[in-house]
């Protein structure tokens, strides 16, 4: 495969200034976190991305776009209160989010669709901060210990408190599932800003105010209960000091940061100082606090991210004091937010700031365990290409952008000043929303843009006369009813006939591109859009207490055709695939004629209303639902990409003695890659798994492979004399797989894994070293963000073993390890976890017959079980077959790889093609490439500029 390294893409990953979980932390909770959990990210530009932990996972799920002059400031989310339903039951209440952003309104997004739902606003100043109201909880009785039920007329919702800068704080109700004014609190005297809020109860909110005060209001009546005096500034400072952030821990003791760099701890009922830390050598800029109190995290201007644990009362101590147990600079620039999200088995912090890059923190298991960088980019790319033009396309923001990438320096055309790539177009699209997805057709003649609001299409030609090979960019008129509902995914055909529209509410509709024979004229859209209908499924019963977030799961995340264009296939957030064939049908229903001019029109006797329930016939052509009667079964996570396996040469024989049938009729055969690294391949006609896939489950895949903690974003096939490969990629990471080989099973893996160890016992022999199994440790589920630690790598402090001698005789020693395994709960988590070792091992039993069943047809004789097989050597084949690919000269030839990897590439914004996928270009001479041309497109961080640091010398 051809490599072009490309950094010429400007794209800026925008400062992230808001983080929050959708779910409050809680201790008391079993499990790895609820099925409903996300994490939202604010970013500067008005973008809302949507991550899924995955218990401990990260899936980048979707991203709500936002639009001009637009930042998000702030995030919050809330539980409405469950509902009763049938027989008893208890509906769970709905999950929504809210967002601020240098305005007076507090805006409410739809989830389902993508973008705002309403806004909430008013005579106030511009609003700088936002918190949410605790959830309901009962309290118990005193004497017999019942559960109180809620006074009568009590809200058991969620209300919100916006920070003003003129010093207001507004309630806003969230009651009937609207968002209405309710109360406004100011104090009497001054109008300083509003720098944070929080809540210390249902019915006291803490502000920390601009003007070196933290003031208490009572929601109920409006009533100033406390104001608390943080003194003068520095003496070399402003006198004023800015509270940027107040929380609250589980007791009521109230926590601040300030512009001084200190940490303070009030009393949580008479208010007064408990103890003062300078944690941070500028600006605290924001606090978070641990479930049960005993953890507090802060992060500053300094770049410092610190951690205070509570130490235990001593003697003499009436209560117990805090410490800072130790900092590190995790991020390259301020530190300015934070969201926290615990259980019993999962403890994090995710902090963000303007390096753009999250960061995944272990709370409870700080310092012994690593941490984690979450990727700055978007997780679906925005980049396509036309290999045959080789011109390749990005979008951000408002702007589409395309370049042409030379072949090499031969033509004086392409290679002006010596550069082996250029930018030929950019597109400004008019309008306040962001791009939320746009496509350019393979032949590189069309280009589709779409938002929330508007479809927009382009024909793309080059200039008559030009020598540096500028294209000109000319509109396409779109029908109305095409663009007026706008659309969250579009992409085109292989062939440019079809452009399929996903609108934002994951309705999919397809229109036909009336293509002209003279390269004068444009290209005309059919007014008709052909609405495909998806397969109903059962939906997903969460608990009253994890909440629902409605149809979300259900949005569509990928699209895609198949290479002859006759299939098409789109994928939702819950594992959900639905299919298309066209096929031909005799007239019926709405149809479309075409007329002497090349412009298809609709039959005078047919209406908008009627055609979107009726089926539409396209000269002669239907999309009809593949496989109605058996469709794909549900996945079991969420989908991250799809790609159809173009036609190959005639099928061949396994290298390692594994027969393969080939493909089914037609290009049916769809990769399916889930988020938990499942790489499924179905045929999307019959619904049915393909041979490869059942002959290769995932317990079969590489080890190294299901450990890669990043996604995959995107993929390409390499098909060229009978070879057949996929080449997977995500954010850091490209990996190849032969599908012309079985990948080695768990037992061959096992065996050689057992006689690489013996070998090395035997070299060796020395005495076990009680710090050997750090990687067996390594292993084992965390606590939500990196691996843990190895021993080797801790800083020097008190370690979780200790050897235990009894008399003199050290050899005797005994190493006991101080750290209790947490007992792990299904109680409340047995409709989101599941045996995954009982399913390996059935899937692994059932693709061991089904190999020695395809050998048993190809060779007529039975095939030996997998226990009596050879070992596989370091290219992934057995000894055995090495034997049989040894030459006459007594050397052996290198076998081809069943799968390579690298980590080479760092922030990569995509990979596209810039040859024919089945790699029939052609060299000047004439002869075919045999090489897939890729252009892999980097944006690593030190080549983004960010703002300037406020404090430099901080050393």
């Amino acid at each position: 495969m051809d490599i072009h390294r490309c950094r010429f893409v400007s794209y800026n990953p925008q400062a992230i200034n808001s983080l929050a979980f959708s779910h409050p932390p809680s201790a008391d909770l079993a499990g790895r976190g609820v099925p409903t959990l996300r994490l939202a990210i604010g970013r500067a530009n008005g973008d809302i991305e949507i991550w899924n932990p995955m218990r401990g996972v990260w899936f980048q799920e979707t991203v709500l776009r936002g639009g001009k002059d637009r930042s998000i400031e702030g995030l919050i989310w809330t539980q409405d209160p469950h509902e009763d339903g049938p027989a008893g039951a208890k509906l769970p209440g709905k999950l929504r989010l809210f967002s601020i952003g240098y305005s007076t309104a507090v805006t409410e997004w739809d989830l389902e669709q993508g973008r705002p739902l309403r806004h909430s606003s008013g005579n106030y100043g511009e609003i700088w901060c936002l918190a949410a109201q605790p959830q309901w909880q009962p309290t118990k009785r005193g004497a017999n210990g019942k559960f109180l039920p809620p006074a009568e007329g009590e809200y058991l919702g969620q209300h919100l408190a916006a920070g003003c800068a003129d010093g207001s704080i507004v309630i806003l109700s969230t009651a009937d599932g609207d968002l209405r004014f309710l109360r406004l609190m100011r104090p009497s005297t001054k109008r300083a800003r509003v720098l944070s809020v929080t809540f210390q109860n249902r019915n006291t909110i803490v502000a920390g105010y601009a003007d070196s005060s933290i003031r208490l209001f009572d929601i109920r009546n409006g009533q100033l209960l406390r104001t608390i005096s943080l003194g003068k500034g520095p003496t070399d400072g402003p006198k004023q000091l800015l509270v940027w952030s107040v929380k609250c821990l589980p007791d009521g003791t109230i926590v601040s940061g300030d512009s001084a760099g200190e940490i303070r701890f009030w009393d949580a009922k008479n208010y007064s100082l408990i103890q003062r830390i300078q944690g941070h050598l500028a600006d605290v800029l924001d606090v978070a606090v641990s479930a049960n109190g005993d953890t507090v995290i802060s992060g500053g201007a300094d770049q410092r991210t610190v951690v205070y644990r509570k130490k235990d009362v001593e003697k003499g101590d009436k209560k117990s004091r805090w410490a800072e147990v130790m900092h590190r600079r995790y991020h390259s620039h301020d530190v300015k937010t934070f969201a926290v999200y615990e259980t019993k088995e999962i403890s994090i912090a995710v902090s963000g700031g303007p390096d753009a890059t999250p960061v995944v923190l272990p709370l409870r298991e700080f310092g012994k365990e690593h941490h984690r960088k979450l990727s700055s980019l978007p997780q679906i790319p925005q980049l396509t290409s036309a290999p045959s033009s080789r011109l390749v396309m990005s979008f951000w923001d408002r702007e589409v952008s395309l370049w042409r990438v030379s072949r090499g320096p031969a033509s004086l055309n392409e290679n002006i000043d010596g550069q082996r790539h250029r930018l030929v177009a950019k597109v400004m699209i008019q309008g306040e929303e962001n791009i939320t997805s746009a496509m350019l057709s393979p032949d590189g003649k069309t280009l589709a843009v779409a938002t929330v609001s508007d479809v927009k299409l382009f024909t793309v030609r080059r200039r008559k006369g030009d020598e540096k090979g500028a294209l000109r960019i000319q509109k396409i008129d779109v029908p109305k009813s095409l663009s007026s509902e706008g659309a969250r995914l579009v992409t085109i055909s292989p062939d440019s006939q079809w452009l399929c529209i996903i609108r934002p509410n994951s309705g999919v509709y397809v229109a036909r591109i009336q293509l002209v024979s003279s390269g004068t004229d444009k290209p005309e859209i059919l007014a008709q859009l052909a609405l495909l209908k998806r397969v109903k499924r059962h939906t997903r019963h969460e608990k009253a207490s994890h909440g629902t977030l409605g149809e979300y799961e259900r949005a569509i995340r990928s699209a895609v055709f198949s290479d002859d264009s006759k299939t098409l296939a789109v994928a939702d957030l819950s594992g959900c695939v639905d299919t298309w064939v066209l096929s031909p049908t005799a007239n019926s229903g709405a149809t479309v004629n075409a007329k002497t001019n090349g412009v298809s029109k609709l039959n005078d006797d047919s209406s908008d209303e009627e055609d979107e329930d009726e089926d539409v016939v396209f000269e002669g052509q239907q999309w009809q639902t593949a496989a109605s009667e058996s469709p794909i079964p549900r996945m079991k996570a969420g989908i991250t990409l799809l790609s159809f396996r173009p036609q190959s040469s005639p099928p061949k024989a396994l290298t390692n003695g594994n027969s393969h049938t080939g493909p089914s009729a037609g290009e049916d055969r769809l990769m399916v890659v889930t988020s938990e690294h499942q790489l499924i391949e179905f045929e999307a006609r019959s619904g049915k798994l393909s041979d490869w896939s059942r002959r290769n489950p995932k317990a079969y895949l590489p080890v190294e492979f299901r450990g890669v903690k990043d996604r995959a974003m995107g993929c390409m096939w390499d098909l060229f004399e009978g070879r057949e490969r996929v080449w997977l990629y995500g954010s850091s990471w490209l990996w190849m797989f032969d599908t012309l080989q079985d990948f080695p099973s768990p037992e061959e893996f096992k065996a050689a894994e057992n006689e690489a160890s013996e070998q090395l016992v035997k070299a060796s022999k020395r005495k076990r070293d009680p710090f050997e199994d750090d990687e067996k440790d390594r292993k084992k589920p965390n606590s939500g963000a990196g691996d843990k630690v190895p021993r080797s790598q801790m800083d020097i402090h008190l370690g979780s073993k200790v050897r235990k001698i009894v008399g003199c005789d050290e050899s005797q020693g005994e190493w006991i390890s101080l750290d209790q395994e947490r007992s792990r709960n299904y109680e409340d988590d047995e409709a989101y976890e599941y045996d995954e070792a009982f399913a390996a091992t059935n899937e692994s039993a059932l693709a061991r017959l089904r190999r020695e069943d395809g050998a048993a047809i190809e060779n007529g004789t039975p095939r030996k079980s997998s226990q009596g097989k050879s070992t596989p050597g370091a290219n992934g084949l057995a000894d055995s077959q090495k034997k049989q690919l040894v030459v006459a000269n007594g050397t052996a030839p290198q076998p081809p790889r069943r799968w390579w990897h690298t980590y080479k590439y760092r922030d990569i914004l995509g990979i596209v093609p810039l040859s024919s996928l089945s790699g029939d270009d052609l060299e000047e001479d004439g002869n075919p490439s045999g090489n897939l041309e890729v252009a892999v497109v980097e944006r690593p961080m030190w080549d983004v500029e960010l703002p300037g640091r406020y404090l430099r010398d901080y050393e």
